[in-house]
């Protein structure tokens, strides 16, 4: 947004949400995102199953790309503190597949948080907030986020494009740990999908 533009200082002021979205109209006044994006999930198939099989179990939930559309379908998922088996909530930009093996993610990375049980609805939520909401400044680089759903702690992850991108990568570390409201203590960890790869 241009804030050198008056109208567009004073939309702010009225609605502190235009600062984060675009300033095309969006149909029924819907307040635009940058970004499309997309919810999926994955539920482990009983029985066997090849980890590299995991992107045909991937089922898209819902698109969209306005706040309202957001909402509009986040209500309606259920949260993943309300889930008993193992499972992967996926946010991602349109066009990215939630796997190491897409080629948006093949020279990024992860940021990982490992949650006790029953904290990842409320740090999931916060996180998909900070997405579409752009508060990491960091342009094309984040690709998607994933939580996962395991029997003794959650993991939240954020994915970035390029893992040697130093300052990027430092400035989403920074970011996750204001935006999630994490304790000094809280362990970041950050892992390289070129390393999942080998």
């Amino acid at each position: 947004m241009d804030f050198s533009n008056v109208e567009e200082q004073e939309a702010v002021k009225k609605d502190p949400i235009q600062q984060f979205v675009r300033t095309t109209p969006c149909p029924n006044g819907e307040h635009p995102l940058e970004f499309t994006y997309v919810f999926s999930y994955f539920v482990r198939p009983q029985g066997k199953f090849d980890p590299e099989d995991y992107a045909h179990y991937v089922q898209p939930v819902a698109s969209f790309n306005s706040v309202e559309q957001f909402w509009n379908t986040y209500r309606h998922i259920k949260r993943p503190s309300d889930v008993n088996e193992k499972a992967d909530f996926h946010m991602f930009k349109e066009g990215i597949k939630p796997v190491w093996e897409d080629a948006a993610n093949g020279k990024g990375g992860k940021w990982i948080l490992r949650l006790k049980k029953g904290l990842s609805s409320r740090i999931w939520e916060n996180l998909l907030l900070a997405m579409i909401g752009e508060q990491f400044l960091v342009g094309e680089e984040i690709c998607g986020a994933v939580c996962s759903i395991r029997n003794q702690e959650d993991i939240v992850s954020l994915w970035n494009r390029t893992a040697d991108n130093i300052g990027a990568t430092n400035r989403i570390r920074d970011t996750l740990r204001r935006v999630l409201n994490l304790p000094v203590n809280a362990v970041l960890e950050y892992k390289r999908h070129g390393d999942c790869l080998r």
